[in-house]
Parts: structure tokens; sequence; C-alpha cells
């Protein structure tokens, strides 16, 4: 193996490892992988041999940085595609390989190295559109939550429901009175046979909302029960079943209004002593 030498580059300091065949390649003529100094590298060969501790310090600017710059083998291949020497990957160009005829690939590595962390930042524009973009995702949000929660808010804000009611109007949905059956209660209920037709019962009750706000109209649960309290018929009555003609039920039961109900119910097919009443929502 070709005893190891070190040349110093003239222009930014740095030392390579070269032998004796790389710089009689070009009579010693190189160029600095680092600064691309062209420089004689025999003229300024240099020995890293440990130096006796009796002997001044050595200026640490005159010698340069103790490192080797590590440069890819085709560095030194001479111009014009001639083999080449024995050769290290840590040495310098030769003269005359580089520049305008080097490596591409290498060249925009080195060059572009810093650059590219330039590319990945974020320009001014994109900076500004993101900052604009958080206050239009917040208000997107509170539209969404507002128009999830539209019958609460229509409900408690009776002054929103008429822009709820055109949105609905547009997006096809619709604007339905609240169901809360601890709202409402059963004031009074009575269940007796209608005198005048055999077998028929008329049942009157009267449904009451305490919310302060509408509420939907529940389902009624009637049970009819025999002389031990059992179970003889049961029917559930949706609101479009007992509410009157009068009664607008998509509107709801207004807040802390009430409704009474009369109802005639067929029980000629059944005997019974008691009934039970409920009321729920399905």
């Amino acid at each position: 193996m070709a005893q190891e030498q070190y040349t110093r580059c003239p222009g930014c300091k740095t030392i390579f490892r070269v032998t004796q065949q790389q710089l009689a390649m070009r009579a010693g003529q190189v160029r600095c992988g680092h600064c691309k100094t062209v420089f004689d590298g025999t003229a300024h060969l240099i020995s890293l041999a440990p130096r006796p501790r009796t002997e001044a310090p050595l200026d640490e600017e005159a010698l340069g940085p103790p490192t080797v710059t590590l440069r890819s083998s085709q560095a030194l291949e001479p111009s014009g595609g001639e083999p080449s020497v024995e050769h290290d990957d840590d040495a310098p160009e030769p003269a005359g390989v580089g520049g305008d005829e080097a490596d591409p690939v290498r060249e925009i590595a080195y060059d572009e190295r810093f650059s590219r962390l330039k590319h990945k930042r974020s320009s001014p524009i994109v900076n500004a559109l993101l900052v604009a973009a958080v206050p239009l995702l917040l208000l997107a949000l509170v539209v969404q939550a507002a128009f999830h929660w539209r019958e609460v808010l229509a409900a408690h804000s009776p002054a929103t429901r008429p822009v709820f009611a055109s949105a609905c109007a547009v997006l096809g949905c619709s604007i339905r009175p609240l169901r809360d059956v601890a709202g409402l209660s059963i004031d009074a209920s009575d269940l007796q046979a209608d005198p005048a037709h055999r077998g028929l019962l008329i049942l009157s009750a009267t449904l009451r909302n305490r919310a302060a706000w509408p509420l939907a109209y529940p389902h009624l649960e009637l049970t009819l029960t025999d002389a031990q309290d059992q179970p003889v018929v049961r029917r559930a009555l949706a609101p479009s079943e007992y509410a009157g003609g009068t009664i607008d039920v998509a509107t709801g039961m207004p807040g802390n209004g009430e409704a009474a109900i009369k109802l005639f119910i067929d029980a000629s097919a059944t005997t019974q002593s008691g009934y039970r009443l409920y009321l729920f929502y399905p």
C-alpha cells in the first residue's frame, strides 16, 4: 500500500490524505474538493506526526483544521476517461477535474445541501392563508354545532327560529319541538262508560307542559285492568290519535301550557275494572 501523505489547501486550510501516485498524476496539481482551489499538492505537503512536547506550540490557524474532507474516488479520475491509479476516497480532486465537467449529482448535493432547508420553509402567503383559515374553521365549527342543536336553540331562543327555518327550507331539514318527558305531566284523567253507547268508554285527561318552552306532544299508553289490577288490554295512542282538531301537533305543546284530551274507546270485546295511563316518547 502506498505511503500516506497529507497536503493542506492554501485556500480553506483543509487537510487531505493523498499518496505519491495521486500527486504524480498531474505533476502535483490538485483541486480542493471543498473550496475548488487549484494548488500544488506536493508543495503544500505537511506532517501530522505528533510534535515533541519540548517544542513551542504551533499556530492552530496556520495549520488549519485537523480534518480530512472525504471525496468520492471518481474525483481523482483524469479527464478523458483514463484509468485511475490507486487512490484514496479522502483525496482532493486533481487539477482539471471538477468545475463545469464535475459530476452534476455531486455538485447539486454539495451546493444545494443548505438551500433545501430554505425551500421547506413556508412562504409568507402560505402563512397568511393558514392564519386566515383558523377563524374560518372556528366559525364553521360554531355553525355546525348551532345546526346540530338547532332545536334546542330555537326552543330556548325563539328569535333564532326564523333563521333555522330558512336554513332548513334550503337544506331540507326540520325544526321539531324538544322531547323532555320530565317536563310533562298528567294533571287529571278519568275513564267512564258512555251511557248512550254500550261498550264505549270515554277517556278524559289534561296534559301539562311544566317547561318554559314548547315540548313535543307525547304518546299515551292506556292499559285496561281487571279486578286484580292485571292488564287486560294495552294500547299506545299517538298525538295524531288523541289531539283535537284545534291542536297543532307540529309546533308542540306551548311552554307552561296544557292540553285537554277527550277520547272515545271501543271496549265492547273486553271486561275491565280499572285503567292506567302513562305518557312516553317512542
